[in-house]
This record gives structure tokens, C-alpha cells and sequence, in this order.
């Protein structure tokens, strides 16, 4: 599968974060949770899974 956007929603604070980038590392406003890897890989920083909602999307190669 092919990685078309990487990017989560903190559950905290409400923000959609974005990594569109290798290394782009990004974190939402109030710290809690962090996305990385552009359309290389998912890369998730938070201190469990469930802070964050999911909402990458994907493409069958």
C-alpha cells in the first residue's frame, strides 16, 4: 500500500496534524501527540494509542 497523506487528530485538543514530508516531524498545539514520515512511513508519538484518532489515508499500488 501506498501512503497518500499521513496525519492523525488529537483527541485533547482537537487539532488534524499532518506530515508530508520524510522527517517531518509535527506535533499538535497542546503537545500530546505527534506524527511523522511523510509519505515514507507512519511514525506515532504519544504516550498511548488511544490519544489520537487516525485519518491517513492509503492507496493500493
Amino acid at each position: 500500500m501506498k501512503i497518500i497523506k499521513n496525519c492523525i487528530q488529537c483527541k485533547t485538543c482537537g487539532e488534524v496534524i499532518e506530515s508530508k514530508f520524510r522527517h517531518d516531524f509535527v506535533s499538535c498545539s497542546c503537545g500530546r501527540c505527534s506524527v511523522d514520515g511523510g509519505m515514507e512511513y507512519l511514525r506515532r508519538a504519544a504516550e498511548t494509542m488511544d490519544e489520537f484518532v487516525e485519518m491517513s489515508q492509503f492507496e493500493e499500488n
